[in-house]
């Protein structure tokens, strides 16, 4: 449980970052994903899922 507590920060920070230094490129990036299609969309996002969980599993342990 900790872990996922942990893991939970960090994405606050790190978003909570990007947030603070660049709101209007957060803007930008809203307004492209908004003008794609759906499945674009879903596409992308199904690539980031991936890619987030090959990243964890290459940092955990054994």
């Amino acid at each position: 449980m900790n872990h996922v507590i942990l893991a939970l920060g960090m994405v606050l920070a790190v978003e909570g970052l990007v947030l603070a230094l660049a709101p209007r490129r957060i803007e930008d990036a809203l307004r492209l994903i908004a003008s794609r299609r759906l499945e674009q969309r879903r596409m992308f996002g199904l690539v980031a899922l991936a890619l987030g969980v090959g990243l964890v599993w290459l940092a955990t342990p054994g």
